[in-house]
């Protein structure tokens, strides 16, 4: 009896294992679910209630326009997942204890992942600034690439990369200058993609910029704060956001630290800006 229990129990993982609707079948249906709340909220037609500092109510009624558009992302934010295996970093995207997502995940083979709808937000930017920009989940797209930070990225990534950012510039009309790291949103606290990763192949197909490979010398009394700031960076911690500019523009050292060269390439990209 217990033999054929024992049986019964493994046919029973068997089959649930092979399921057709794959092991993600639950997030997949918390994920459904959480949409149809947010459809809920766009279709409310009730204006809410207003009062003035007399606590007079003022009228309110609601009028469609019949002008008007689903917002759209401007923005993407490229990452590593500093984690072992793509199965990992998904399994840290689908619990809810960790509070971290991202649009994209792109595996070691160039398996892409699509985690959340391009015109939601997900959670993969957090606290930091590019310009005048503090909530930069709510108006960019986050990929986030397999790599631990301390290896090459691989080909097919790459060129599944290029693929993706090819057809979200096209979809969305983003910028050029609108594709940076997370390290460049947030250099205070982290490193993302970090140094191994190919920059000038993206700005050599239009996403980001990169250093012209002829150099001008840096003007004397160049104010290479005021660059960073005019392309982006917070300054408010100029240590943090000269390693951020190297990671990203430079590539060979990180040091808080600007050469004459690193002067050189800051002159030359802050002005494509």
């Amino acid at each position: 009896m217990k033999q054929s229990a024992f049986f019964l129990l493994l046919l029973f993982i068997v089959l649930a294992s092979c399921s057709p609707k794959g092991p993600y079948a639950l997030t997949n249906k918390v994920y459904t679910d959480k949409t149809k709340t947010f459809v809920a909220a766009i279709q409310k037609q009730v204006p809410d209630s207003l009062a003035d500092s007399t606590g007079a109510q003022i009228p309110s009624e609601w009028v469609g326009t019949v002008n008007f558009g689903i917002r759209k992302p401007n923005y993407v934010i490229i990452h590593f997942t500093a984690q072992d295996s793509v199965q990992q970093t998904l399994k840290t995207f689908t619990v809810t204890s960790t509070q971290v997502s991202a649009h994209y995940v792109i595996a070691k083979n160039g398996k892409v992942f699509h985690m959340v709808n391009d015109y939601l937000r997900a959670n993969h930017a957090g606290v930091g600034k590019w310009g005048s920009i503090t909530d930069m989940n709510s108006c960019s797209i986050g990929i986030e690439i397999d790599n631990n930070g301390n290896e090459p990225f691989t080909a097919p990534q790459i060129n599944t990369l290029l693929a993706l950012l090819t057809n979200l510039k096209k979809a969305y009309n983003i910028p050029q200058a609108n594709f940076i790291g997370h390290q460049d949103f947030a250099p205070k606290r982290k490193p993302d993609p970090g140094p191994f990763f190919p920059w000038k192949t993206l700005a050599d197909h239009g996403f980001g910029y990169w250093s012209d490979d002829v150099l001008e010398l840096a003007p004397d009394g160049f104010d290479y704060t005021i660059a960073l700031k005019l392309m982006g960076y917070d300054t408010s911690d100029i240590n943090a956001a000269i390693v951020a500019f190297k990671r990203h523009f430079v590539q060979t050292d990180i040091k808080p630290q600007l050469t004459q060269l690193d002067l050189n390439v800051l002159y030359n990209v802050y002005q494509k800006y």
